[in-house]
């Protein structure tokens, strides 16, 4: 039985490009970079180069990168260090209720330090609007963060619009663009973003690295304290491999990025057009229009989602009903809550289906088939 991965939002497979450029890091130019010996600057190039090439992609200056161990420190270290950093001036924050626990965590444990967090509803299909953050703003804000796409229904935020609102106003912006990359083009000066999170592995790179963008003149208290690494923003030695494999993925992803979003519609609509033939019931959760290509969240009435996704495992179907980082919880997706209410079936029974690298339209056909049979087999209304 063919075992197809349908969990991208997850975590993605790395590219054999990137396993190629990485392998002579570990095998040949395995030196410190902060090392001023030839070992050690022979390192430290393939890091300036990384930072150069993925700066000039998101349209940053290369001292606005910060590399970091992934999305989750990188929204750790903008939004703890942005707090901390602005607290003299206020200490009001805005996010959204349907952030990424990296996010919501965060501004939770700020909350715990005296600064006070306005978490935002959103409309039934995920989406916030500027004019929401605009009635939210107060004397005191000092930071918004929120997040460019839903990892989980998918849904796209207007972050540039949000951009241009807080434009001169001296609050800072941060948004969590780690499911956004490798799908949407991102320039940080049309966004009019001031932080910028990315990780690797979202876009068939290593896991364990991503970076932050900083724009020149925000300040921001560091958060993790060592060495003198990255202009003193983020101390310990750096992962010379994992930069390289992050620089290559992003490159390819750039690279590829409008032929595999219309290879992703594709699959998508296969997908909606399988399920439908087969008279399974079935609703699609989130934005049908602004939403990530790559991305299907489904409601199916009558599932228990715990046991739909055991035994579509066991079917060869690898899927998710939402996060990973929230994966043995019992609770329902804190995501579909916002939308839909604690009480709703919608939260309880609901799937995530994501593409990506080797998905084929017969990969596709025979998943959709395999989870028509398991719903039937199981469906109890």
């Amino acid at each position: 039985m063919e075992h197809i991965y349908l969990d991208h939002a997850a975590t993605t497979p790395v590219h054999p490009q990137v396993v190629e450029v990485m392998r002579p890091i570990f095998e040949e130019f395995f030196g410190n970079p902060s090392s001023i010996h030839f070992h050690g600057r022979q390192a430290r190039k393939f890091v300036d180069d990384a930072r150069d090439e993925i700066a000039q992609i998101i349209g940053a200056q290369p001292k606005e990168i910060v590399f970091t161990s992934g999305g989750t420190e990188a929204d750790n270290m903008a939004i703890i260090g942005a707090a901390f950093a602005q607290k003299e001036k206020g200490r009001h924050i805005i996010t959204t209720k349907i952030e990424h626990h990296a996010v919501l965590n965060t501004c939770k444990f700020l909350e715990k330090q005296g600064f006070d967090i306005t978490y935002l509803d959103v409309d039934a299909t995920g989406y916030i609007a500027a004019r929401d953050v605009k009635a939210a703003l107060q004397d005191d804000t000092i930071l918004v963060t929120i997040m460019m796409a839903n990892n989980e229904v998918g849904t796209l935020q207007p972050i540039e619009e949000i951009g241009a609102l807080l434009d001169g106003t001296g609050i800072v912006f941060h948004t969590d663009a780690v499911q956004a990359f490798g799908t949407m083009a991102i320039h940080v000066d049309e966004l009019k973003v001031d932080l910028l999170s990315m990780t690797a592995h979202k876009i068939n790179g290593p896991k364990g690295v991503g970076f932050l963008y900083i724009r020149e003149g925000v300040s921001l208290l560091p958060y993790q304290h060592g060495g003198e690494q990255e202009r003193k923003r983020r101390g310990g030695t750096h992962n010379v491999s994992g930069i390289v494999g992050l620089q290559q993925a992003l490159a390819l992803a750039v690279r590829d990025r409008e032929e595999k979003v219309r290879h992703y519609h594709c699959l998508r609509k296969v997908l909606i057009h399988a399920l439908t033939e087969s008279n399974m019931t079935f609703a699609i959760n989130g934005s049908t229009d602004k939403t990530l290509a790559n991305l299907v969240n489904l409601y199916i009435p009558g599932v228990n989602v715990e046991s739909l996704l055991t035994a579509l495992d066991l079917n060869g179907v690898s899927l998710s009903s939402g996060s990973a980082c929230t994966a043995g919880s019992v609770e329902p997706s804190h995501v579909l809550v916002a939308l839909y209410g604690a009480d709703s079936d919608q939260a309880k029974s609901s799937i995530r289906i994501s593409f990506g690298l080797y998905n084929t339209e017969d990969q596709i056909l025979k998943a959709a088939n395999r989870i028509v049979k398991t719903v039937q087999s199981m469906v109890t209304v």
